[in-house]
């Protein structure tokens, strides 16, 4: 993928790349092409006075409107930030359009303490005619813990029941207790799902921080869970799917054109600094080869110029501000719009808060 900057157009920043698209079946053999598209840089999607929102998913209403799912916790709780994991509920806005103004509605899935501590980084899809909303808990503020739930509901009224694979309490997956399936050495629990249906089957990404294989310490990198049903129960795949030497956080997987794809950030710096992301493409939703691995986004810094960030309050990251927790608006089956979590505000008073960007095709 290459980037190329472009000049402002009403405030904005337009940068030009190119997304690797699939033509024709999928097989190992298929001829690839590029669509050019543009990414457009629309403003903060959603944010609120003493409160950190922290990414914000979307899915599209019956009525046209656009739903955002985002973690959120107050400022003033946990002053380094950490009440991501002590403090966090997930909180439904509405907007319009794609492009917001969006608008805090209720809490979605409220932090209840104990066992169900925390509710955090949610993920949500429209899949056979069910809302589906996945998200990581942890039991009292042990990170160790963490694990996936999955809700589903028939509407966005925030009905929300567990799936009928998931245990009492909406957990569908832990890390593996079996020594031979990846996870197995997780320090910190399963984690960050992302989901599609894809060839009929249903397949939920995960990360762990697992230990290298190659050299000492560990390595964030990500696996697939598959269902024969969108409600689960769903199954650890053996082999994760993700190299050591590409770490990687916060995947958003879609599909299109037949393929599978992941936006991610770039953890280990590997294409690119850490506050931008890549772009993964696999033929079967299980090995991406090294080769289809290209970056994909920059810093916040990049589209809107340092200058513009210069006084903000930086609560995580870097003053360029790292574009984190990417989630996708699909449209007629393919990227429209892109929403990022950045950890600072050049507002007072204000926390981190959801960007979203807008895809334009020629």
């Amino acid at each position: 993928m290459r980037i190329y900057k472009s000049k402002n157009i009403i405030g904005a920043l337009l940068i030009t790349f190119y997304l690797l698209t699939l033509v024709g079946c999928a097989s190992q053999n298929e001829t690839v092409t590029s669509d050019q598209m543009h990414l457009e840089y629309v403003g903060v999607a959603a944010e609120q006075a003493g409160m950190h929102v922290w990414g914000s998913s979307p899915v599209m209403g019956p009525d046209g409107k656009v739903h955002l799912y985002a973690a959120q916790w107050p400022m003033d709780t946990q002053k380094d930030f950490s009440g991501w994991f002590k403090d966090c509920e997930i909180a439904h806005y509405v907007g319009d359009s794609p492009e917001g103004p969006f608008k805090f509605v209720r809490v979605a899935i409220a932090d209840q303490d104990g066992t169900f501590n925390s509710p955090h980084n949610p993920t949500i899809k429209y899949i056979d005619g069910l809302y589906v909303l996945s998200f990581i808990v942890n039991d009292n503020n042990d990170l160790k813990t963490q694990r996936i739930c999955m809700m589903v509901a028939d509407d966005l009224n925030d009905n929300w029941r567990p799936a009928t694979g998931a245990e009492a309490d909406g957990t569908i997956l832990r890390k593996s207790s079996d020594s031979t399936v990846w996870s197995y050495t997780a320090r910190l629990g399963c984690a960050n799902p992302t989901l599609i249906k894809y060839d009929d089957k249903y397949l939920l990404y995960n990360k762990s921080v697992v230990k290298r294989a190659e050299k000492k310490g560990y390595v964030y990198t990500y696996g697939v869970a598959v269902a024969d049903n969108v409600q689960g129960p769903y199954i650890h795949q053996k082999e994760r799917i993700t190299p050591e030497k590409m770490p990687l956080e916060d995947a958003y997987a879609f599909t299109m054109n037949d393929s599978v794809f992941f936006f991610s950030r770039d953890f280990g710096a590997k294409k690119g600094n850490s506050g931008g992301g890549l772009l993964w493409k696999s033929s079967d939703g299980f090995n991406f080869p090294d080769e289809s691995i290209t970056r994909a986004y920059e810093d916040l810094a990049f589209y809107l110029g340092e200058e513009a960030l210069e006084h903000a309050y930086v609560y995580r990251g870097k003053k360029h501000g790292h574009l984190e927790r990417v989630q996708v608006l699909s449209v007629d089956g393919r990227p429209a719009y892109v929403y990022f979590a950045v950890g600072l505000n050049v507002k007072e008073g204000f926390g981190s808060g959801s960007h979203v960007f807008k895809v334009v095709y020629e």
